[in-house]
This record gives C-alpha cells, sequence and structure tokens, in this order.
C-alpha cells in the first residue's frame, strides 16, 4: 500500500520525530545535549522507506522549541500519537516504520554519551514510547 500524506501530515511527523530527539536531549541533564541532538538527528535522517523520505525533507516549519522540556512535550507527545494514528489508517507497517525509526533515534542519542542513561533522561524515553503506543 502507498502512504498518501499531505504537506501538514508530513510536517507532523517531522516535528514529532524530531520533537522526540529534541525532548530526549532536554532531559538529558548529565550528559551533553548537543551530542544527543546531533546522534538521534543523524539516525533520523538515515531512516530509509516512506519514512526516511519523509524525515530528510529540508522544510520550514517543523516547531519543536520550547523554553524548558515541560513546553517541548506538549508539542511534541501529542505530535507522536497523531503521528502512528495517520501511519496506522493508512498502512500499519508504515506506522511500525516510524514507531521503530523514532525508538532508533532515541537510542542513538541515549549513546550519545557514554554510561546509562541519566534517570530523568530513561523517564522521558518511557513518556515518548508511551505517546507511540497510544494511538
Amino acid at each position: 500500500m502507498t502512504v498518501t500524506l499531505s504537506a501538514q501530515d508530513k510536517l507532523t511527523l517531522r516535528s514529532a520525530a524530531y520533537g522526540a530527539v529534541a525532548l530526549l536531549a532536554a532531559a538529558d541533564v548529565a550528559g551533553s545535549a548537543h551530542k544527543a541532538a546531533t546522534a538521534g538527528s543523524l539516525a533520523l535522517y538515515a531512516a530509509t522507506g516512506p519514512i526516511g523520505h519523509v524525515l530528510a525533507e529540508k522544510k520550514p516549519g517543523v516547531d519543536i522549541d520550547g523554553r524548558n522540556a515541560a513546553e517541548i512535550a506538549d508539542k511534541v507527545l501529542p505530535a507522536l500519537t497523531a503521528s502512528v494514528a495517520l501511519l496506522k489508517q493508512q498502512d500499519p507497517a508504515v506506522a511500525a516504520d516510524f514507531r521503530d525509526t523514532v525508538l532508533v533515534a532515541l537510542d542513538a542519542a541515549a549513546r550519545a554519551h557514554r554510561g546509562e542513561p541519566s534517570p530523568t533522561a530513561a523517564e522521558m524515553t518511557r513518556k515518548i514510547t508511551a505517546a507511540l503506543d497510544a494511538a
């Protein structure tokens, strides 16, 4: 099945995926937020298939800014749930690919510094995973 996405749908997907990485980087108080964001973003950019094409687009409009993790989460967590729900309607396999792609990016971001993720980063990963699974 082919996935048909509007410009707004694609923006939501990009905001959700890159926002998840930004949210994890914001929560990583013990590590380097810059390294985490870079590693996670590179993982997203390396995605393949329909999701890879959407994430690789360099279109303006991705809004993941916030003064703190709470403000970022207010935008990103609902976007993650909406993205999976939208993709499930068209092709459950593509929805699963989106979910897996985001989780791989989070893993890459978490491994950007040595040692185990901080409790704060681990909890943020749990919240992001819950948002992905809520659809």
